[in-house]
């Protein structure tokens, strides 16, 4: 890719900033333990119904949690808690998700410098509700870097519908094909595509390069490796 043929580089968050397993198996787990109120044969029902395994701390690759949406989430979960509305359940992982500690898979201010001084665009889109993204973007201290921050709950369709995508770059006055998407799912790279972007998958999620070859233009091991891409090195 040449770097004079684009003016910004676009975001997933939890995958791709932030290395998923690292930063989400501990929330997992707590809210588990909150939610079943400790009983632990009803903690593991909700585990399975997220597709989550409480022994390795680990998601099932096949999640629909991973790359969908907190409703998604609370939809999955409401199953077993009949006790809770479902807006209230979402209000509960939205604020409980907000509080997950992220742990970046690079240095995230370095990286992100060297892009806004190569004077590139950079936003981020989640399929995270916006205030917990924001919550997490302003704790990694990165929030600044970013022009726009744009949830699933900030008026437009999920990934993988380009449509969060397509706003984006209306809001920031460029064209689509002059952006880059970074992702670590497909849903990422479908919605990229589908946006006439240009797509980088990243393995800082749980899809593998033979998931996400098919939809990305190319694929690197983290996001510490964006600058030689763009670099055409």
């Amino acid at each position: 890719m040449k770097l004079t043929e684009i003016s910004a580089i676009l975001f997933d968050k939890d995958g791709t900033l932030f290395d998923y397993s690292a930063s989400w198996s501990g929330w997992v787990c707590h809210i588990l333990n909150d939610l079943s109120k400790g009983n632990k044969t009803h903690a593991n029902a909700m585990a399975a119904a997220i597709m989550f395994d409480t022994d390795t701390r680990q998601f099932d690759p096949s999640s629909p949690v991973i790359a969908g949406t907190i409703d998604d989430a609370a939809e999955l979960l409401g199953v077993h808690l009949p006790q809770i509305t479902h807006s209230a359940l979402v209000s509960y992982l939205a604020e409980t998700s907000a509080r997950a500690v992220m742990v970046p898979p690079v240095p995230l201010v370095p990286l992100l410098s060297h892009f806004r001084d190569q004077g590139l665009l950079l936003g981020v889109v989640t399929n995270d509700g916006e205030m917990p993204a924001r919550a997490h973007l302003e704790h990694a201290g990165i929030l600044n870097f970013f022009t726009h921050v744009l949830g699933y709950d900030s008026g437009f369709t999920p990934k993988p519908d380009p449509d969060m995508l397509l706003a984006y770059a209306r809001l920031a006055g460029i064209a689509p094909e002059t952006v880059v998407m970074v992702g670590d799912s497909t849903h990422d790279l479908v919605a990229g595509r589908a946006a006439g972007m240009r797509t980088i998958g990243v393995l800082t999620g749980l899809a593998t390069h033979s998931d996400l070859a098919p939809y990305a233009d190319t694929v690197v091991p983290d996001i510490g490796h964006l600058p030689d891409i763009l670099s055409g090195s």
